[in-house]
């Protein structure tokens, strides 16, 4: 399929990003007229994010949307972001710079060959790293996609660097608060929906001020463990009762035909 047939919205949330724009607008749009345009969900940044995107966005196809106040976290403002472009395919990543812009392309060519539903920059696969990390952080995050694992199939179902098409993620849902985006929407997606991961090597800012500690990592990974726990346990209790109501109409019929 020709490429510049197709059409892509890039979304990114931001906080505090104003020293990131301007050159993350730059190495976006060096992907060439695949890129629509760039939507930016903003979770009440005080630092002058705004007024940087507002400044660049007369030249270059940019939509800035304020994250709604009563639906905060990284879930809502990529569903905000996807129900507000249009592009035919999403393809969402971190204003820090961490995701590498240059390997957008990467992501966007297995959807375009309609090869791929989903497509994951992954940090865990092989060619794919996090070379800045301490060893606690990448330890953390790497027992988090383990974890998840099992019911993905995916070795970075964390990553928050990923291509869709618009429709899917919209059909998908995948609720707005609770595990990662892409998590939710594999399991939503189930075995219809086709996932591929391909390497990316995971930078750490060079500009801005790290959201990222010890303490956050690991109060993150403690609240996933126990919300994929209690996931697994109401998947067990739903086939429990699946057979259960099975078992009931397999009696029923026996008995209608004695």
């Amino acid at each position: 399929m020709d490429p510049r047939s197709k059409s892509v919205s890039v979304v990114v949330p931001t906080r505090n990003e104003a020293e990131n724009i301007a050159k993350l607008v730059t190495e976006i749009l060096a992907n060439g007229d695949v890129i629509r345009q760039i939507v930016f969900v903003d979770g009440a940044s005080t630092d002058g994010t705004r007024a940087v995107i507002d400044s660049i966005a007369g030249a270059v196809p940019i939509r800035f949307i304020e994250q709604e106040r009563d639906k905060p976290g990284l879930a809502a403002a990529i569903m905000a972001g996807a129900r507000a472009a249009d592009g035919e395919f999403l393809l969402v990543m971190d204003a820090d710079l961490s995701h590498p812009p240059q390997g957008i392309i990467n992501l966007l060519g297995p959807l375009f060959a309609d090869t791929a539903d989903m497509v994951i920059g992954s940090r865990y696969v092989d060619g794919g790293s996090t070379p800045d990390w301490p060893l606690w952080r990448r330890s953390l995050s790497r027992a988090g996609a383990a974890i998840a694992y099992p019911l993905t199939h995916v070795h970075d179902s964390m990553s928050g660097f990923f291509g869709i098409r618009r429709s899917r993620l919209l059909d998908l849902a995948p609720p707005a608060v609770g595990f990662k985006i892409v998590f939710e929407a594999i399991i939503r997606g189930g075995a219809a929906l086709r996932v591929r991961e391909v390497p990316i090597v995971f930078r750490d800012r060079v500009r801005g001020r790290s959201k990222m500690s010890f303490g956050i990592a690991l109060r993150f990974f403690i609240r996933w463990s126990i919300g994929l726990s209690r996931y697994v346990a109401q998947r067990l209790v739903g086939h429990r009762e699946d057979r259960q109501v099975q078992a009931a109409d397999n009696t029923d019929r026996g008995h209608a035909n004695q």
